[in-house]
């Protein structure tokens, strides 16, 4: 299973960003998963769901699921959060995952900027995508460069050579 990490701000575009590469990745016969950091609490359901009702009731885990789908809640109560080498040995095996967030680990990160983020740059990216260059010679693409933003991401990854072996829908095994 292959990572690639998208940092950035708020409000940089990186959610964007990453719901567009996925079907182009998938469209070439990939395998992805998405996980995404947040700094803050979240729900993932809402008051008035049995999930919701089950959890806020004391459940520490509630699992639903369904013919199409199933998700797993977790309460962490005073556990500390899970490193990331935990939450991707929950996943099911893949060709890459697209994590969004985890601005300072030792993974390959491209970083996405957008105009007007005044925040320094994040340090030790692979690459940026931004619509206004930052000179400190990191490799930059444009926000509209699917491409270049694809062909990084396969190199980083250690997927391109692996795709260009299978070609065009013909998912290999990594």
């Amino acid at each position: 299973m292959r990572v690639i990490g998208f940092a950035g701000w708020s409000g940089a575009g990186k959610t964007t960003l990453i719901t567009r590469l996925i079907p182009l990745l998938t469209g070439r016969g990939l395998e992805v998963a998405a996980l995404k950091h947040a700094h803050h609490s979240f729900e993932v359901d809402r008051p008035g769901k049995d999930s919701y009702e089950f959890r806020a009731a004391g459940a520490r885990e509630v699992l639903v699921v369904s013919a199409r789908r199933w998700a797993q809640m977790h309460e962490l109560s005073e556990e500390t959060e899970p490193t990331l080498a935990v939450l991707l040995q929950r996943l099911s095996p893949c060709d890459l995952v697209l994590i969004e967030g985890y601005k300072a680990l030792p993974i390959p990160r491209i970083e996405v900027r957008r105009k007007g983020i005044t925040a320094a740059p994040i340090e030790g990216v692979s690459a940026r995508i931004c619509d206004e260059p930052v000179s400190d010679g990191t490799p930059t693409l444009a926000f509209d460069d699917y491409a270049g933003i694809i062909a990084t991401v396969l190199r980083l990854a250690g997927l391109n050579r692996l795709e260009r072996e299978s070609g065009a829908g013909n998912r290999k095994s990594t």
